[in-house]
């Protein structure tokens, strides 16, 4: 129902089918594997941008390939949409070749890189994606964000019946996604998650987002949101650094936000069943490792989000008071009703003041 209310809300703004439903299927798909940051909470701004002219409805996607390299220009389009037509463009590069980089400039915020990982993974590709983002990360030593959070994702299939090995991380301690929601709820943040625009920490969300996020692994993490940046935004001949623009600042102009995906197409130097045999062993040998005290099980990265969404598709997902009031104003304005909550035990109906199932 949320996936159907967000298609037909961008649909009214004058986006098209297709690019509406995979939108609002990346999305919900955040929301369900609970990255609530860059789920259904976002369909407002999106709103506001594309009422505003900032995003464009029906961009006119560009290609043009250079060997195994396309390069593409997503017209200010969805950046969802975008990255998810371009992946698709490079199939028939990775299926020819073996592989195929792709970079992606004139875009917007894309949502989770895990879901084009799971979507590769599903054709029998391993795949890297990353993506630079508005200014969130100082340079080692600075107290000014000057880099995005930058995250990058590493996908690779799994045997039919088990989840694709995926591994997004953002290149700050935490995501940018985290600090706004944490904002939108009016709730602090953890300590070690940032800085304020004196380089000082912060527990104020708010504060915050005016100041810079902590890198992951400290001078590491800056190193790594510099390479994202130079694959998403100077390879990509996006903008970089200060220059991307952020859907929260009503100053800032288009975003031209700059994506890379790479595509390895596994069953042209490997089959299939020796793929998944070694696959299924290092898995099996991973999860015999002893557990530490304390700890309950060893998960292998995107486990926790294939249950967390098992969970959630039986009993909905949370949407705080605060987004639902944003989305029932969007769909009045749109004339869609905005979705009735789940009843009974377990349902969206009543997350708590954070946001929580």
């Amino acid at each position: 129902e949320l996936r159907a209310f967000a298609a037909a809300v961008l649909e009214r703004l004058g986006v098209g089918e297709d690019d509406a439903f995979r939108t609002a299927d990346a999305l919900v798909r955040a929301d369900l594997e609970g990255y609530a940051g860059h789920g259904i909470s976002r369909l407002p701004i999106y709103a506001r941008r594309l009422t505003q002219g900032r995003i464009n409805p029906n961009p006119r996607v560009a290609y043009e390939r250079k060997g195994a390299v396309l390069l593409v220009d997503g017209d200010n389009g969805l950046g969802q949409a975008v990255a998810y037509r371009a992946l698709q463009a490079a199939y028939p590069v990775a299926d020819e070749l073996g592989v195929a980089a792709v970079f992606i400039r004139a875009s917007n915020h894309f949502g989770t890189a895990a879901y084009l990982c799971r979507e590769a993974a599903g054709r029998g590709c391993a795949s890297i994606v990353a993506t630079n983002s508005p200014p969130g990360i100082a340079p080692w030593g600075g107290k000014r964000a000057f880099l995005g959070t930058n995250p990058i994702a590493f996908g690779f299939p799994a045997e039919p019946g088990s989840p694709p090995i995926v591994a997004d991380l953002s290149s700050s301690v935490a995501a940018r996604g985290k600090i706004i929601s944490a904002h939108q709820l009016g709730r602090p943040i953890p300590e070690g998650w940032a800085l304020d625009s004196e380089g000082r920490p912060t527990t104020d969300a708010a504060a915050a987002l005016q100041g810079s996020l902590v890198p992951m692994g400290g001078a590491k993490g800056y190193a790594l949101a510099l390479a994202i940046e130079m694959f998403s935004g100077v390879l990509a001949q996006a903008a970089f650094g200060p220059g991307v623009g952020n859907l929260y600042r009503e100053e800032d102009g288009k975003a031209n936000i700059g994506h890379m995906i790479v595509l390895f197409r596994i069953w042209n130097w490997m089959e299939p069943e020796a793929y998944f045999r070694t696959v299924r062993t290092l898995v099996e040998q991973i999860k015999a490792v002893p557990l530490r005290e304390g700890a309950e099980q060893i998960r292998i990265p995107g486990e926790r989000r294939f249950h967390a969404a098992a969970v959630h598709e039986t009993a909905g997902v949370p949407v705080p008071d605060r987004v639902r009031r944003e989305l029932v104003q969007w769909g009045e304005r749109c004339g869609v009703p905005f979705p009735p909550p789940l009843a009974g035990p377990g349902g969206g109906t009543s997350p708590d003041k954070e946001g929580r199932p």
